[in-house]
Parts: C-alpha cells; sequence; structure tokens
C-alpha cells in the first residue's frame, strides 16, 4: 500500500516507525531522518511519491557539488532515500542501479607509535583516560567503550563483551591484565555512586527494548549499571523515573583533542586512533591477522588487511640508498 505524504512531520513519524521496525541503530534513525527532511524541503516540500530518480539525482549533485560533502556522507544520502522509496512508500525502482554512489577514498588508518600512546596515555585525565586505555587495550571503537556495562567485564576470563557493537554484532575482545587494577577500583567508587543513586531514587539506567519488558527492575541492578556512567542523572518522561545516562563520546573527545595539542603532536589524532594502532601494534607484535579481525569485529578479512600496508615491513621495512651513502 503506498503511504501519501501529508507533511514532514507525519512523514518522518512513519520513516521512524520503519527504521525501529528493522532494528536499526538510533544514529542510523537520526542520519536517515535528516537526510528526508532535507531532500523534502530541497524540493520545495512537494510529495516525495510524486518525485523520483532526476531528483535524488539533483538532490545528490547539490550535495557534492555545492556544499562539497564527502563521498561517504553523499552515500549515506543515497542510501537514506532509496530507504524511504522502498520501505515507506513502497515504490518500485527500477533505475535503482542507474544511480551513480560516489566513490570512496581509500585513506591509510594514522597510527601512533608505541611511544606516542604512552604519551597521549599519561597526558589525559579522569575518566576520559581510562576510557582511552581500554580503547587502545581491547581495540573497542569509542561508542563501544562508553557502552560497557558492568556485566560485560569478565576479569577471571579476562574478557570484554562487546554488545551491539557495529552492525549489531556481539563479541568479545581482550580484557589486559593492565586494566584489572583500575578497573576494578574505578568499580568499587561506581558501586558507591550507585547506591547513593538507589536512596535518593536515581539509580535507573536504560536497557535494551526486550529487557525492559521482561524485566523491568533490572534498570535499577548492578550489572546493568554503566562502566563509565555520566556525571549526573536526567528525567526520562516516559518511565518518569530519574536515569543515569552512560558518559558522553564528545567528553572523551574533547580531552583527546585537549591532550593532541598539548604533546603538539604532528599527526591527526582521534579517540579511534587508539584502535588503529591496537591493530598495528598487535601485527607487529606478530600476532595473527585473523585473531585481530575477531578482535576488532570486522566482518571481512580485507578490512582488518589495511593494517598491513602501515607495518614497516615488505617495501617500507627496506633500507634506503640514502641510508647506505
Amino acid at each position: 500500500m503506498k503511504v501519501q505524504y501529508r507533511n514532514l512531520g507525519e512523514l518522518k513519524e512513519r520513516v521512524r516507525v520503519r527504521l525501529r521496525l528493522r532494528h536499526l541503530s538510533p544514529r542510523t534513525e537520526q542520519a536517515y531522518l535528516g537526510w528526508v527532511s532535507r531532500f523534502v524541503k530541497h524540493h520545495g516540500n512537494r510529495d516525495p511519491a510524486g518525485l523520483g530518480k532526476v531528483e535524488i539525482e539533483a538532490f545528490l549533485s547539490e550535495l557534492a557539488v555545492k556544499r562539497g560533502v564527502s563521498a561517504a556522507t553523499q552515500n549515506q544520502a543515497l542510501a537514506a532515500l532509496l530507504f524511504l522509496y522502498r520501505e515507506v512508500l513502497d515504490k518500485e525502482m527500477p533505475w535503482v542501479t542507474q544511480l551513480v554512489r560516489a566513490k570512496r577514498p581509500n585513506h591509510l588508518p594514522v597510527v601512533m607509535s608505541r611511544n606516542e600512546v604512552q604519551q597521549v596515555l599519561a597526558e589525559m585525565r579522569g575518566t576520559s583516560r581510562l576510557i582511552a586505555m581500554v580503547l587502545y587495550g581491547a581495540g573497542l571503537r569509542l561508542m563501544e567503550g562508553c557502552n560497557i556495562r558492568v556485566k560485560d567485564l569478565d576479569f577471571e576470563r579476562k574478557e570484554i563483551h562487546v554488545r551491539e557493537g557495529k552492525g549489531k554484532k556481539d563479541r568479545k575482545t581482550m580484557l589486559p591484565d593492565a586494566l584489572i587494577g583500575p578497573l576494578q577500583k574505578h568499580l568499587s567508587d561506581m558501586w558507591s555512586q550507585h547506591q547513593d543513586d538507589l536512596k535518593q531514587e536515581r539509580g535507573s539506567v536504560e536497557l535494551p527494548r526486550s529487557m525492559e519488558k521482561k524485566s523491568p527492575r533490572a534498570a535499577w541492578e548492578w550489572p546493568w549499571q554503566w562502566v563509565f556512567p555520566a556525571t549526573s542523572a536526567y528525567w526520562h518522561k516516559p518511565s518518569g523515573v530519574f536515569r543515569r545516562h552512560h558518559l558522553h563520546e564528545t567528553v572523551v573527545q574533547k580531552e583527546m583533542r585537549r591532550t593532541v595539542q598539548i604533546l603538539r603532536m604532528g599527526k591527526r589524532v582521534s579517540c579511534h586512533t587508539l584502535r588503529h594502532s591496537f591493530a598495528t601494534h598487535l601485527l607487529e607484535s606478530g600476532s595473527d591477522i585473523r585473531t585481530i579481525q575477531e578482535l576488532l569485529g570486522h566482518k571481512d578479512v580485507r578490512t582488518t588487511m589495511i593494517y598491513t600496508h602501515v607495518l614497516n615491513r615488505g617495501g617500507l621495512g627496506t633500507q634506503s640508498p640514502l641510508d647506505r651513502l
């Protein structure tokens, strides 16, 4: 059944419903809704059901030529519009194969040396420093590090259980010995904070959708608490309780930027650089590429293989003739 467009608010709500039926991430939902809104406004709030290949190409051309967006951003906009037409408007698109996707450039990842990682971790402060240690020590993405719950840390098996990482995939990665002491001390402090929250009826956290229905009281239980909670609670109107979210990722990003500026590093370093450095340093130590693929959660080993190009081996490991003079 084709959906008729009435107003932008109704259209966005229909898109939101379809996105949640597909269990796409909140970030994907936010991005897709933004692109649908921009597309409709770009064409004068016309009914998107009456638009097609020409209008989509015009919108994508505007992004690339006038706004100068990256290939990844342009492809994300195209994916959002294809979702709109296929899943929401239920329109046949025989011309979809004619749409040209922007070619993404192949960039080698920025990697820090072990000495540079040591300098960065020594300079960082507070909880952000501990999160950075987890990102480098376990090869996690920033949001994966912020999203760790108490029950995801297994000190006996020295494992971190990453739940619903990129692509909604679970995996297990290593918990380094060097992190066990600091994390246990940190959890001891968070336990005290959680007990104070419970006394003030503020000890609740967000749960996965299915868990909220199966065991609503789990939101107050210690295993479900965030390892890195936010510094303050917020009022969650739908449930009528105060909740504590995990530490926002921008807190860690700002601390990383401050650290890089102080150290005057001559390379573009971000929180994700710690993950790149984790993989590269494992390869340098002789770890198997398949093992690293599993630890990083890559679907295809070819994604992991990019780290072989930043090693000082092969052609880059050969001595320059200048050094022989």
